[in-house]
């Protein structure tokens, strides 16, 4: 049973972490080791709880909601979290690798300045996961998501013009 839950939970990990590593870079503003200290600490939680898991909804669900619990935690001990700093983008040596580093690392400060709740609205967006999934983790009807959506977006849109 052991062996079972051991190969049960890499395939969790192999399927998930790039989604929950792109959600915890949405929420530092692109800080990679605190992105992954965060996944890791996800991957933890779900490591105890696997047993727990009752299947009421889909592993990808489950786990958006541990990695969102995760996070909101982090953002409440750490209000002033750190951004990446220049010399990470200063190493690539590709001038169009660069500028494209350049404008991820722009979107995740916008991100950064969203409330938390639009924080992760739009990286489940960004992450391409379906309306009705992002509404039932979210608590709300999808129906208000796609205005909160196109208000999220506009707030964007606003920041990256202004900076």
């Amino acid at each position: 049973m052991k062996q079972n839950k051991n190969q049960n939970f890499e395939t969790i990990y192999r399927q998930y972490h790039p989604m929950v590593l792109q959600m915890c870079l949405g929420f530092v503003k692109g800080d990679k080791d605190t992105a992954n200290d965060l996944a890791q600490e996800v991957f933890i939680s779900v490591w105890k709880n696997l047993a727990k898991f009752r299947a009421d909804a889909s592993y990808k669900t489950w786990i958006y909601r541990i990695t969102v619990n995760t996070c909101l935690q982090y953002v409440k001990k750490d209000s002033k979290v750190t951004k990446v700093s220049a010399t990470a983008l200063e190493s690539e040596t590709n001038e169009a690798a660069e500028t494209t580093n350049e404008n991820i690392q722009n979107l995740y400060e916008a991100i950064g300045k969203l409330e938390k709740l639009d924080r992760l609205i739009i990286m489940m967006v960004l992450e391409n996961q379906d309306y009705d999934s992002i509404a039932e983790v979210i608590g709300i009807k999808p129906t208000n998501l796609r205005v909160k959506i196109h208000r999220i977006k506009k707030r964007l849109e606003k920041i990256l013009k202004n900076s």
